[in-house]
């Protein structure tokens, strides 16, 4: 996982839960998080009726998997404390923060300097750009899950609690990288003719039919093949080839493997679809949110949120959805 991947991770947890009020089932999911939690912050479990902007924080942290680097608190001058502990208080208004950063605010603060006061309310980062940031907090006005836009250096603006997600990530990638790997047999996706093939010779040797092979590589004459032809034997493997004609990816026989490996459940659809259409590269969006929103435009996918929630769990899949988003713009 890189470093932008965890703060969008941490970013899209917390945006899930925008509005919850009180009692809900999404403000209730936040409790159940934090208070499940150990170490529980000053022992304390937080009740339905409390105030819950730190602990809402916090419970994307937790959920995010890297509380231990964050540190925890239901109070947010309490927090503001912890992230003093733990070096990641940035005592700074004009700072500019980072998506999954957390924003701290001072309702007594004038806007003038740099405020010291005391903190009331706390969210995280989930978008920044043009000399502002969107920052989703709990308990908002009316007890509520919600988004609020601020200027950078803006009047409010306490200070920052800002983890080291570049240092977190490598930490959790460590972790999770096998001791050992294995090299894992790579899967055959097409077929180069040579003297003597017949695309029923080719069709036999792979498991096929020669009525789907024909359809793949779009073969309108089963007895014309010539040496040196590339038959491809998947779908997603002759879309893949495709794009990559295109310009749209750069990487084709990675992309043939990973659907022909099944690790990704619906690639291989995602790239067919993709394929029909998209007719030429495209700047890639910034963000796999972006390119997952404008597949979904085009009709290429009908599952966005499991790409929302996957696009992190195999490598460069966010590019992919970056690329091909651009593409069918």
């Amino acid at each position: 996982m890189t470093e932008n991947e965890l703060r969008q991770k941490v970013a899209n947890i917390i945006n899930a839960w925008v509005g919850a009020t009180k009692g809900s089932a999404k403000h209730l999911e936040i409790l159940e998080i934090y208070n499940t939690h150990r170490p529980l912050a000053r022992g304390y479990t937080v009740k339905v009726t409390d105030a819950y902007c730190a602990t809402t924080a916090s419970a994307a942290y937790i959920k995010a998997g890297i509380a231990e680097y964050t540190g925890t608190e239901c109070g947010v001058e309490k927090y503001t404390l912890v992230a003093k502990g733990l070096g990641i208080w940035v005592e700074d208004d004009a700072h500019t923060p980072k998506i999954g950063d957390a924003c701290v605010y001072d309702w007594d603060d004038n806007g003038v300097g740099d405020c010291t006061g005391a903190g009331d309310h706390i969210g995280i980062v989930t978008a920044t750009g043009g000399g502002k940031f969107t920052v989703t907090e709990g308990n908002m006005s009316g007890g509520k899950v919600g988004k609020r836009t601020m200027a950078v250096n803006g009047k409010y603006i306490r200070g920052f609690i800002c983890p080291d997600f570049a240092a977190i990530a490598k930490k959790i990638s460590a972790a999770e990288a096998p001791a050992a790997p294995q090299a894992t047999p790579q899967a055959v996706t097409s077929h180069t003719v040579v003297a003597g093939d017949t695309l029923g010779k080719i069709a036999k040797k792979y498991g096929a039919t020669v009525e789907a092979l024909a359809e793949i590589n779009g073969i309108k004459n089963p007895n014309l093949i010539h040496v040196g032809q590339v038959i491809y034997l998947t779908a997603a493997a002759a879309a893949t080839a495709k794009l990559a004609r295109l310009g749209a990816i750069n990487s084709p026989d990675y992309w043939a493997q990973a659907a022909a490996s099944g690790k990704v459940k619906y690639l291989d659809i995602l790239l067919t679809k993709a394929a029909e259409k998209i007719t030429k590269a495209g700047a890639r969006t910034a963000t796999p949110e972006e390119g997952v929103a404008a597949l979904v435009a085009a009709g290429v996918i009908n599952t966005p949120d499991y790409w929302l929630a996957n696009y992190g769990t195999f490598p460069s899949l966010g590019t992919l959805l970056c690329a091909l988003g651009g593409a069918v713009k």
